[in-house]
Order: C-alpha cells, then structure tokens, then sequence
C-alpha cells in the first residue's frame, strides 16, 4: 500500500475541462500512512453556477462570491502537490481539469497517479455501482459532505486504504501508479451557421442574448440552440 500521496476531488461547473470551470479543489496530503496536511478552496467562476450545479455540489454562487480566482488557486495548489502520487476516484476527470487550467497558466502538471474506481472495477466487478458513494456505503465509510471536495478526497483516500487491504496481494499491479495522460483538445467557436441560427431563436422567442458571439464554442452553442429548440 502506498503510504504517502495526495489524495484529491474537485467540484466543477460542467464535464469539460475546456468549457467548464473549477469551483472547488479538495485534498489531503498523506505521509506514512497519516494526514499532514490538507488543502480546500473554493474557486470563483467566470460564470455563474447554474442551479442544476448547485443542485448536485450545494455550492451556490453566493459561497464562491468571495472566493479567487481559478489562476491563484491552480499556483498554490500545484506547488502542494509537490512530487507526489495522485489518487483520485475516476483521478483522470478531476486531473483533466487541473491539467487544463495548469497549461493555460503556462504551467506544466505531469503525475502519476492511482484510480480507485479502476481498481474498484477489477475487483468488485459484480457491483451494479462503484460510484464513491456506493463503495463508502457497501465499506462503511463515512462521509458527511458527498459532493463536497475535501470530504470526497478524504473518502477516497479511505476508500484506497480499504480496498488496498483486501485486494493488493491478490491483484498488485492494478494498485501500482501509472502516468496520468491528458491531451487537451482545441476548443472550436461557433460556426457562423449555429450564431445566425441562435440570433433567429433568440429573436422569434423575444428573449435578451445570454451568449457572446466572440466567445461561444461550437459544443456550448449546440447546448444553447438545443434549450431553446425545447423551451
């Protein structure tokens, strides 16, 4: 079992790292076995945080009014990740993210890293769920704040600790770390046909724009043009 790591969550705005924002980075970093240290932040979107966002995290935009900016956080919490081995549950998702706002900072994030819901996969493949909450409840592992970063990075510090302890003699080589791989993807604009279509929703529909032409990428745009499409 790995005794020393950063175990870490993130609460997002969305599932893209190019288009959605960071609002909250959880961690807590492991030396022989014990927690030295820990790090929780929230982070304040360019954007406000939609309602079904807050429905699922309860971070609402008033809890992030306050706080800095996605650039001074990614600093500091590069620099407490120092050297160390990452682990995470579905650690690629939340690696993506920083990995992302890392580069747009000019700032590299290249780590090893162990997945717990890989392993939780190979070993308890008969589980209809290995979400983190189902593995913290079916191991008895309690979390007070689901959805909240820092909790969740402690349960999945606990939830690695447990899964180490039954299934690593059996089956080491899915606990061992392996570099975490993200190329990041070239966000596309909109395309002159999808911003004359939304100018078109928009007016038929008497609504005020709540998109930048300048700004909006071709996935945001369908999004828009979809809802509309609906409304």
């Amino acid at each position: 079992m790995l005794k020393s790591y950063i175990a870490f969550d993130l609460e997002t705005t969305g599932l893209s790292p190019q288009e959605h924002e960071i609002i909250e980075i959880g961690a807590l970093k492991v030396r022989e076995g014990k927690v030295v240290d820990r790090f929780m932040e929230f982070v304040h979107p360019d954007k406000p945080i939609t309602p079904m966002i807050t429905n699922i995290t309860h971070i609402t935009n008033d809890m992030v009014a306050g706080a800095r900016s996605c650039p001074e956080v990614i600093h500091d919490f590069l620099s407490f990740c120092e050297d160390d081995v990452l682990i995470g549950h579905n650690v690629m998702f939340d690696y993506s993210f920083v990995k992302c706002s890392a580069v747009r900072e000019g700032l590299t994030f290249e780590k090893m890293g162990i997945d717990t819901l890989k392993i939780a996969r190979k070993v308890h493949k008969d589980f209809e769920s290995k979400s983190l909450g189902a593995l913290c409840d079916y191991y008895h592992i309690e979390n007070p704040a689901a959805h909240r970063a820092y909790y969740d990075a402690l349960a999945t510090a606990k939830l690695y600790q447990t899964l180490a302890h039954y299934f690593e003699p059996q089956d080491p080589k899915v606990f061992q770390p392996h570099q975490l791989q993200y190329k990041i993807k070239k966000v596309q604009p909109a395309t002159p046909k999808q911003i004359a279509l939304l100018e078109r929703l928009t007016e038929q529909k008497e609504l005020i724009p709540d998109w930048d032409a300048a700004t909006l990428t071709r996935s945001e745009a369908s999004r828009i043009i979809d809802r509309l499409l609906k409304s």
